[in-house]
């Protein structure tokens, strides 16, 4: 893959990242671009506070070191055939994904301000496949053990069926390396030269799914002891000594106060599984070239997968259309005995959630 830029077509290289005088990619912008290289350079200057020593940005011939065949030049890597589908017209997904990518840019420009400059440990869901060149930021509810599942099984020879593997190994700590893990240098090659993409859902229907998976099942005993007892102590007057010793009750109206509480941030950062998506990615500091919805799962899965080059890797089977629908209706079911104030409140907490990835407020709100 080299680093100087060609004509544009199917056989062309993209131009290089976070190096000034970027060639002009056609439909895909300059300015997406640029912004990729500018978040790069927020990010070094970020790591410079916790006093690393950030190198400039390597030739390409710098990248041989991550140990990647296509980076080799062996085969052309994810964001190259991103790049070729953008440059023609044939392909309505990557039409999609232009868009999307085009929208999370003017939203992140119309709705942010300063932001804090990010650290290591920001990027703690950023999970990385240097075998494949990907970069992977997992949400919570959003269809990430499949996703870590699918990554497990590109590592694999002969590309295992991700659906075989358990869900508690794809969780396992360590099985999947982090973008944090890497030194300040390493972090900059692969945000130059990686395909970036994360998965979102509609911010209320994730929630209700949080709620339902870790308070409602009793699978999630540990879970509940955890933070169960914690929301029933804090928030539940006169509460039964057994609440408070397993934390298996909680209802729905507790678990949002509980959230909206000050003293939850304010003693520790949320749990993944209801924290913010833009709070775990931060798509307005890292350029995502793909933003998959959990709406339209099977299409953008396949369309990742065909990237990497593993059509024949099936992405575990979505929810069926039937089961999405039952989903928003579990939702309108638990938020229809929310009070329009907290209703309201919620909102605000998720606002950016829903202006970032280009959601509408549910139908069932009572916001007014």
């Amino acid at each position: 893959m080299g680093r100087r830029a060609t004509g544009a077509g199917p056989g062309s290289a993209p131009p290089p990242r976070g190096t000034p005088g970027l060639q002009r990619w056609h439909r895909m912008g300059r300015r997406c671009w640029r912004r990729r290289a500018l978040a790069a350079a927020c990010l070094s200057a970020a790591l410079l506070l916790l006093g690393a020593a950030i190198r400039a940005l390597l030739p390409e011939s710098g990248n041989k070191a991550l140990g990647s065949g296509w980076l080799g030049g062996k085969k052309r890597s994810p964001l190259q055939m991103l790049y070729d589908l953008d440059q023609g017209s044939s392909s309505a997904l990557a039409e999609v994904h232009r868009q999307r990518r085009n929208m999370l840019r003017r939203a992140c420009s119309r709705h942010t301000r300063r932001q804090r400059l990010l650290q290591p440990e920001d990027l703690r869901h950023v999970l990385v496949d240097d075998a494949h060149g990907l970069l992977y930021c997992y949400v919570p509810k959003v269809a990430c053990t499949n996703w870590k599942r699918v990554l497990l099984a590109l590592r694999s020879p002969g590309a295992a069926d991700p659906q075989a593997i358990p869900a508690h190994q794809a969780h396992a700590p360590g099985r999947l390396p982090s973008l944090a893990d890497f030194s300040p240098a390493e972090i900059n090659r692969r945000l130059r030269a990686y395909l970036t993409f994360l998965f979102v859902r509609e911010p209320f229907e994730r929630l209700a799914s949080a709620y339902r998976n870790k308070f409602a099942r009793p699978y999630s005993a540990a879970f509940q002891r955890l933070y169960g007892t914690r929301i029933v102590r804090r928030l539940r007057p006169r509460p039964h000594p057994d609440a408070l010793a397993r934390g298996h009750d909680v209802r729905f109206a507790e678990f949002l106060a509980y959230l909206l509480d000050p003293r939850t941030r304010r003693d520790e950062p949320f749990n993944e599984h209801w924290e913010r998506a833009h709070a775990l990615c931060h798509p307005c500091r890292l350029r995502y070239d793909i933003v998959g919805k959990f709406e339209t799962l099977a299409e953008d899965a396949a369309f990742v997968l065909g990237l990497v080059g593993a059509p024949g890797l099936r992405f575990p089977a979505p929810p069926p259309r039937a089961k999405a629908a039952t989903a928003q209706d579990q939702a309108m079911r638990l938020f229809q005995d929310i009070s329009p104030f907290y209703q309201r409140r919620l909102f605000d907490l998720y606002k950016m959630d829903f202006l970032l990835f280009n959601y509408s407020a549910p139908s069932y709100l009572r916001l007014h």
